[in-house]
């Protein structure tokens, strides 16, 4: 019995350090602003500047050529 007291109390240790942090995560107050780490090299939008392109399928057919 006192080698199963013995196992837990790290156990119970660790637990009670991590609901600790769980806790000051879940009731503090909120960032006015959050931020990613990476804010300068993230990726940047590409915006349409025309119509799309003709793709090869819905392209006109094409007339017959006279041999």
């Amino acid at each position: 019995m006192l080698w199963i007291a013995v196992l837990l109390l790290p156990l119970l240790s660790v637990l009670l350090v991590v609901m600790d942090r769980v806790e000051e995560r879940l009731l503090a107050p909120g960032r006015a602003k959050r931020r990613h780490a990476a804010t300068g090299r993230h990726l940047r939008l590409v915006r349409d500047t025309g119509p799309a392109p003709v793709a090869v399928d819905e392209a006109p057919p094409a007339r017959p050529r006279a041999a």
